[in-house]
């Protein structure tokens, strides 16, 4: 039997490597509710363009990666920071006859793969680190999908990542034409997630289930909302922001408001969240006009007064303490501008139902507004003294915070 020599000794042991690598890289799936993952799926099901700013090491490329295979779409990555300007807009190709034929731009082969598969997840890492010239070569890419005379095909989604500029190797700000152009999500780390990844078992990624029953009523939905609030508030069709930074970011423009629109239908069609469609309306508009809008479409879900009055045994009001305290407030206001001994007892019917069903001090400020618009021959309903004790309760609870914080500001103001 031949003996082992030195050159067999190294082979044998990179191949026990491998297979501990191997085992290293074993990992399952499971479905695990996570929003930011919810909200990056639901805008590539949208055929948004998406960028996920955090730190580095924070998961970006691995969220990615874990995505592409979920959806089983190939996966192209192309670090923008180390490409020419040329290798999106087109490399020049010179025929034999120029002034004839002109010289085509001829795409780059990362291009041609996508094109032939006809799908794909385009992955355009670390854009923060691209200069400004290539910043603007990605231009016709990120909103046409066109790369010199080739147009990416209909099933290619784009993904960017990219690191604050603080903490980005030579980083730059985006510019504001590439900025608008993209869904803009914070991506940060859950360490209950990393803790369960790292132990083999990560979130599964899934396409949203768009109801097919609900897709006109969504799509009409989203364009009452955002029509609705611009119209009211036109200053916000268009507002580029002052600083460098902010500009970068997501701000609104007509533009930015149409991927707003979308992104609410697709999250009305598959029954989102408010934390999902938060993140995307946020990250498409900025922070200041997407909670508008947000506060515009919670005004929307709230129940027709006129219906809660007209059955208020029946009602069914918001769970959420601000809609249910909204709900209430729109009753009443129904009964001041009409005035009628019934609608002022069924209002006093549906406070009793909503301190039975919520929390009892939600009730205390329409059933005072409600008492002061009773008229002299109008009868004290019975259903009255059921609410007396919650008012009342309420603002002795009132008053004791107020003498508290009396009594804190006089201490601090003696001790100085």
């Amino acid at each position: 039997m031949p003996m082992p020599t030195l050159l067999d000794a190294p082979a044998s042991q990179l191949d026990v490597a491998g297979e501990l690598l191997a085992l290293l890289r074993e990992a399952t799936t499971e479905p695990r509710p996570d929003i930011q993952l919810e909200a990056l799926t639901l805008a590539v099901a949208a055929d948004l363009p998406v960028i996920l700013w955090g730190e580095p090491g924070i998961g970006k490329t691995s969220a990615l990666t874990q995505l592409a295979e979920a959806l089983e779409l190939p996966l192209t990555t192309v670090i923008a920071s180390v490409h020419e300007p040329s290798d999106f807009s087109g490399l020049p190709v010179v025929g034999d006859d120029p002034a004839e034929q002109g010289v085509p731009m001829a795409p780059p082969d990362w291009a041609v793969r996508l094109v032939r598969a006809g799908r794909g997840l385009l992955f355009l890492d670390e854009l923060s680190t691209a200069p400004p010239a290539v910043q603007a070569a990605l231009l016709r890419l990120v909103l046409e999908r066109r790369i010199g005379t080739l147009r990416l095909p209909p099933g290619v989604r784009i993904v960017a990542a990219a690191n604050p500029r603080s903490s980005a190797a030579d980083g730059w700000e985006l510019s504001p034409p590439l900025a608008n152009r993209f869904v803009h999500l914070h991506w940060t780390h859950d360490h209950e997630v990393v803790v369960r990844g790292l132990g083999g078992t990560w979130p599964r990624a899934t396409l949203p289930r768009l109801d097919p029953q609900r897709l006109p009523a969504a799509v009409d939905f989203a364009r009452r909302a955002v029509c609705e609030l611009l119209a009211a508030r036109p200053a916000l069709v268009h507002r580029l922001p002052s600083s460098e930074t902010r500009r970068g970011g997501a701000w609104p423009s007509p533009r930015s408001w149409e991927m707003a629109l979308c992104l609410v239908a697709f999250a009305t069609a598959a029954g989102s969240s408010r934390e999902v469609l938060s993140l995307l309306v946020r990250g498409t508009v900025g922070d200041g006009p997407g909670l508008e809008l947000l506060a515009g479409l919670d005004r929307m879900d709230l129940p027709d007064p006129e219906l809660l009055l007209a059955d208020p045994a029946n009602a069914v009001l918001p769970e959420r303490g601000d809609l249910r305290q909204a709900a209430l407030d729109a009753v009443v206001t129904a009964v001041h501008r009409r005035p009628e001994k019934a609608r002022w007892d069924a209002a006093w019917a549906l406070l009793v139902r909503a301190m039975e069903t919520g929390a009892p001090d939600l009730v205390v400020v329409p059933a005072t507004t409600l008492a002061g618009l009773r008229r002299a021959d109008w009868d004290v309903p019975a259903s009255i003294d059921r609410l007396a004790g919650a008012v009342a309760l309420s603002r002795l609870a009132d008053r004791a915070a107020e003498q508290t914080a009396t009594r804190g500001a006089g201490t601090a103001k003696a001790g100085r």
